[in-house]
């Protein structure tokens, strides 16, 4: 297929594992990574092209749009985990964590909007449970993907019949931004009882449903946020 899906986040757990799926499928994909070495042997691992960019920095939408023009949908596969109590969060706290998981989704969204328009393009973005749940020390990473919901909804709105927009929102993944929390095996193992489903998500998990709502096998999908987190935000 010719068409170019382009995937931001490629070398975490989800990103990686939907980079996978696409590939095994048949689908052309452009990975953009942060990580250097990890984007290059993922590429070379899969036959496809990449861009080392940092979605921190700025201008680097125009360092991506460089190396990849036309796409067909994009998956924002980038995160982060954000934990403190109140007393000792910063206005800078919520300042990066807005920057990473918000404001530069919004800039990938405006770089290619008219490409996405003209090829009936998809949008992937993603939240977290905690965005509907509440979990302590969570106020900025939850309050972050809230605002991600909140574009969803209304990009899905203002991009329609053209664009589809949808969100997934995962609990806790095996992941490398999670590490800190999961090489404690006790903490781990509670977290994952937590889950009516009794563990903790693999990256395939959410990148099974990412692949199905950027590709055009969920054509008439748009505007919803879909959690992928062992039942933990309804059943638990």
């Amino acid at each position: 297929m010719s068409e170019k899906y382009l995937i931001f986040g490629a070398t975490g757990s989800i990103g990686s594992s939907l980079a996978e799926q696409m590939v095994n499928s048949g689908f052309n994909i452009h990975l953009v990574g942060r990580n250097e070495t990890e984007t290059k042997d993922i590429s070379e691992k899969l036959g496809c092209t990449f861009t080392i960019a940092n979605v921190l920095e700025n201008g680097f939408i125009e360092k991506v749009k460089n190396d990849i023009q036309e796409i067909k949908a994009v998956a924002y596969c980038v995160g982060s985990i954000d934990l403190k109590p109140l007393r000792m969060v910063t206005e800078e706290d919520f300042n990066k964590c807005m920057k990473l998981n918000l404001y530069s989704a919004v800039e990938v969204i405006k770089g290619y909007q008219e490409s996405l328009k003209k090829n009936k393009g998809s949008v992937v973005l993603f939240s977290t449970v905690a965005a509907q749940r509440g979990f302590t020390n969570h106020a900025i990473i939850a309050s972050t993907k809230a605002a991600v919901e909140g574009l969803t909804v209304s990009l899905a709105a203002e991009f329609a019949p053209n664009i589809r927009v949808n969100c997934i929102a995962p609990s806790l993944t095996n992941s490398k931004i999670a590490e800190p929390m999961l090489k404690n095996k006790a903490l781990a193992d509670g977290i994952a009882k937590a889950h009516p489903l009794k563990r903790l998500g693999e990256g395939k998990d959410s990148a099974a449903l990412a692949k199905f709502l950027i590709t055009d096998d969920s054509s008439w999908v748009t505007g919803q946020i879909i959690a992928v987190d062992g039942g933990r935000s309804k059943l638990s």
